[in-house]
């Protein structure tokens, strides 16, 4: 946005301001708020603090550093009440759950490290978080962010001191980062229609077993290499002697790749869907829907512990459904994806569910590219949190005033979370 467009936006600003950070205590740190957002938003190559201070006809860096980097007012109300607001409005179809990186220079950033980064798509030094965001076919917001500290930083004394990290904040895998995040919003009073992932998530059996332990529902990628036995396969179990404890029931034939599977499966099984319109036209593919029972040393145990004891399992591996991508141009499938949605779920809205994830790829573009996710200089924990929820904020209002050109009052009816229902 140029000078003019935002000045445009101060009156309709100030108002989402003051609703959305009604929790923060001071007047002088509310208006930091808002110049904030209006310096996220004004165009700009960088939109680090000096320049957007730079900038702004009221910007005084001193002021936004502290506001930012020092000031201790809570971001998870502020945060709360963004999804307060933006959820009824995108009316989300699922909540996606991803990552992002943002290379940096140095060691002393917080949670920095050498790690994969997505952004340079190989190892480098970086910054990793973890995102949930509410999407639909035409909007998505972030609803939670989750830094993630590498093992490295959990005996790390001097940086950890230098960054203020929170002596209970230490290294917790990605999936169980993603996890914490729901929880926040479910004690929020939010449920996800349906949660979606890529395989850097659908390949973890724990994030699978906990999401069905939440009852929710999910679509989530595959690499293909992920082992389960055909719809078919039962359990053999050993006849009793009499001595000892019986012999556990236990499938004969070895589990299969979900690839092999899919390979397998009669060309006939494979149907063309369309599930969105492109650019250039509807987006197409074909697709078919296969029942497995997902296998591998921690199915199993999950299996045995759900089935009520050690000795009472029946040895039935439970059934899911798995959505395979073969375009009609390719020899081998493409795309694989497991859900635990019930077994006559359209393969419609499998497939879209499937493919919702570009609406990240749309978010992650505006966040860092429009709205300088990835400009903060800062090295603080509190610092880092701070700017994204700020960030957030300035999507959800660019998101609200896409949608809803004259927003509603923070007390309208309309602003009103109200839980949806969950898929079926």
């Amino acid at each position: 946005m140029d000078m003019r467009q935002v000045a445009e936006l101060r009156a309709e600003l100030a108002g989402f301001v003051a609703d959305v950070f009604a929790s923060v205590p001071r007047k002088d740190q509310r208006a930091k708020g808002d110049c904030y957002l209006r310096g996220l938003m004004l165009d700009g190559r960088r939109k680090s603090i000096q320049p957007m201070a730079e900038r702004l006809p009221d910007g005084n860096e001193q002021n936004l550093q502290q506001f930012v980097n020092q000031s201790t007012w809570d971001p998870a109300p502020v945060q709360r009440r963004i999804a307060e607001r933006i959820v009824p409005l995108i009316s989300p179809d699922a909540w996606a759950v991803d990552d992002v990186s943002v290379p940096k220079d140095g060691r002393m950033s917080v949670g920095v490290a050498r790690q994969y980064c997505g952004a340079l798509g190989k190892r480098a030094n970086c910054q990793v978080a973890v995102s949930v965001h509410a999407v639909s076919d035409t909007a998505s917001c972030p609803l939670q962010w989750r830094l993630f500290l590498p093992e490295e930083w959990d005996k790390d004394t001097e940086r950890r001191r230098a960054a203020h990290v929170p002596e209970q904040a230490g290294h917790r895998e990605k999936w169980r980062l993603a996890l914490d995040a729901l929880d926040e919003l479910a004690g929020w009073g939010f449920t996800p229609p349906v949660v979606v992932a890529d395989a850097g998530y659908g390949t973890s059996t724990p994030f699978r077993l906990a999401l069905e332990e939440q009852d929710l529902s999910y679509v989530l990628a595959l690499t293909g290499k992920e082992v389960a036995h055909d719809e078919a396969a039962e359990p053999h179990r050993p006849a009793y002697g009499g001595l000892g404890p019986p012999t556990l029931p236990r499938y004969r034939t070895q589990p299969k790749s979900m690839a092999r599977l899919a390979t397998q499966a009669s060309i006939s099984c494979f149907t063309e869907v369309i599930w969105r319109e492109g650019s250039t036209g509807p987006m197409t593919s074909r697709f078919a829907v296969l029942r497995v029972r997902p296998a591998g040393k921690q199915a199993l145990r999950a299996a045995q512990e759900a089935g009520g004891g050690h000795y009472q399992w029946d040895g039935i591996l439970p059934l899911r459904s798995l959505l395979v991508e073969w375009p009609a141009d390719q020899k081998t499938p493409t795309g694989y994806w497991i859900s635990n949605l019930p077994a006559d779920t359209p393969i419609e809205d499998l497939v879209r569910w499937a493919k919702m994830r570009w609406r990240i790829e749309h978010d992650y573009r505006e966040l860092k590219h429009g709205l300088g996710l990835d400009h903060f200089e800062g090295r603080s924990w509190r610092g880092w949190h701070h700017h994204v929820t700020l960030v957030t904020a300035a999507h959800a209002f660019l998101t609200e005033h896409r949608l809803a050109p004259k927003a509603p009052s923070p007390d309208s009816p309309s602003t009103r979370y109200s839980t949806p229902s969950k898929a079926s």
